[in-house]
């Protein structure tokens, strides 16, 4: 059982960016005269830098050198953190959603943010740039891989039960891991807060900010905020490092099957070197320009593909699998939510899943601040914590449903391919079903690059940020934290995949400190909601 966590916690994926408007005024003209030393032009000097390069730094060297202890020493505080914080994770999850909703649909739900009457962002590429950021690679080999995981081995909420029932149960366990609690947490309570004091009081757009109700000028002047920043940005570069490293692994293995490649570290590298060059090119051409249109991109190719699939897929069992499946998981939503009857499968599923996504949540938060300048609350909450969830089901339905349809149909077709909890080779026995199999597994591939390159260039241009409380930092910056996390990537793959096993591992350890940078955000929400109607005549 061991094992199989430490390969499944491999595979996990993930997604983020942010900025502020309210940018330090610059000394333009002392710059011009006296340009400042690329140690200063990199915040090398900044202690967030130091606390998280140096964490980072230690566990890239302890994998290279003692990987053995860095393993025991991961698997031993995920333990930990999974026994100690899971149910805490449980219920800050569900309130974080409910709340939400109450806000949302209440009249506080008008309330305009940002502080400007339109929209900075149309609607089509904002839910574009949203989807794709934090859909990111777990849109395409988990969306394939999950629902046969549940197949094979049923959740026990569920337990046994007939085939086509196991087959909705499945899909309806994987829609609660990637649905309403997971989107919720990623950027609705949280980024009300931050969209309130940084655009209406001018409080910098950092993960510090949210302590700002607890404590006051000490979380935006002190160490506390420079600790909360760092805990921030190491959750965050190790969910990124993670993805980055195994889409080196996953294409490398899919051009093997495909095309006959070798399957070597070489070819990995050279899969990583290709996304840091788009993804840090991307970055470099802001939220605009670069993510924009790589997030469109996306949203037309996985389009084109749920197109295809449902034309000539096994279209009947996908909308019966998404209907039912989801008529599931609300029926059984509190139970799913608060269940704790089996501690040790929840440690590699929903408790596993819930600090992945907490981890990332401060900044994904401030991402989401930065790009929905001028939503009204209810936009907000709605889009990202009912309808995006409802599109990502969808989504699982499609690619993990014509699996479960293909497996039901030809009993060990999938789940043979699934052993080893084998995610790419999941993918291309699916797609190796349907018509013209190679041109669709190309696109598959290609689909998860892309949606690998749009999460490491939002990271990239997020961690800028608030390094440098800046909303446009400079271009050396960005540049400098997207070959980092690419070299470091590489560096953890050369040992193998258990370098990049412990790192995903990591994130659920970084958690524990930053679901407490989220907390605040439960009872803070509502009440700078009614001040904000109050002010602006709504109630």
């Amino acid at each position: 059982m061991h094992g199989f966590r430490a390969l499944k916690s491999e595979v996990i994926m993930s997604n983020m960016t942010n900025a502020a408007s309210h940018a330090p005024i610059q000394e333009a003209d002392y710059s011009a005269i006296h340009p400042p030393s690329l140690i200063k032009r990199l915040e090398l000097t900044n202690p967030v830098f130091w606390l998280s390069g140096s964490f980072l730094s230690v566990f890239v060297l302890l994998a290279l050198t003692d990987a053995k202890s860095l393993t025991h020493m991961v698997n031993a505080g995920f333990g930990l953190a999974t026994q100690y914080f899971g149910a805490f994770w449980q219920v800050l999850l569900l309130l974080n959603f409910l709340i939400g909703l109450a806000i949302a649909l209440g009249r506080t739900g008008y309330v305009r943010l940002g502080g400007i009457a339109r929209p900075e962002i149309d609607t089509f590429k904002w839910l574009s740039i949203v989807l794709c950021t934090l859909l990111a690679g777990g849109g395409v080999f988990w969306a394939a891989a999950e629902p046969i995981a549940h197949f094979v081995s049923a959740p026990p909420l569920y337990g046994e039960a007939s085939p086509k029932a196991s087959a909705i149960n499945a899909l309806s366990q994987s829609f609660m891991h990637w649905g309403f609690l997971a989107w919720a947490i990623l950027g609705c309570l949280s980024s009300v807060v931050l969209m309130h004091l940084h655009y209406d009081k001018g409080l910098p757009l950092k993960p510090r900010t949210l302590l700002y109700p607890v404590f006051g000028d000490r979380a935006i002047n002190g160490w506390i905020g420079d600790v909360a920043d760092a805990c921030s940005i190491i959750a965050v570069a190790a969910g990124t490092i993670g993805p980055i490293g195994f889409l080196g692994l996953q294409i490398s293995y899919a051009l093997n099957s495909l095309f006959g490649l070798p399957d070597t570290f070489v070819t990995q590298t050279l899969v990583i070197v290709a996304a840091i060059l788009m993804y840090t090119l991307s970055a470099l051409s802001g939220v605009s320009k670069g993510i924009q249109i790589i997030s469109r991109y996306n949203i037309v190719l996985s389009a084109a593909l749920i197109g295809y699939i449902l034309l000539f897929g096994p279209t009947s069992f996908i909308v019966d699998g998404y209907v039912q499946g989801v008529g599931r998981m609300v029926d059984n939503f509190f139970p799913m939510a608060l269940y704790r009857g089996d501690t040790e499968w929840l440690s590699w599923w929903t408790v596993f899943f819930w600090g992945w996504f907490i981890g990332y949540g401060p900044m994904m938060a401030i991402f989401i601040a930065r790009i929905s300048r001028g939503r009204t609350i209810r936009q907000l909450i709605l889009s990202i914590s009912v309808a995006a969830p409802l599109i990502t089901c969808f989504w699982f339905s499609i690619v993990g449903g014509s699996g479960l349809a293909f497996e039901l149909e030809n009993p060990g077709l999938i789940s043979s391919a699934f052993e080893g909890f084998n995610l790419p080779a999941v993918l291309l026995a699916i797609t190796s079903e349907l018509p013209f199999p190679m041109v669709i597994s190309i696109l598959f591939l290609i689909l998860t690059t892309t949606f690998i390159v749009t999460t490491g260039d939002s990271m990239t241009y997020t961690i800028s940020v608030v390094m440098t409380g800046s909303t446009e930092p400079k271009a050396i910056i960005r540049a400098f934290w997207g070959v980092i996390m690419g070299a470091v990537a590489i560096t953890l793959i050369s040992m193998g995949s258990g370098g990049i096993s412990a790192l995903q591992s990591f994130i659920v350890i970084t958690a524990v400190p930053v679901s407490f940078i989220l907390l605040p955000s439960i009872w803070k929400a509502p009440s700078i909601a009614n001040h904000m109607a109050k002010e602006q005549g709504l109630i």
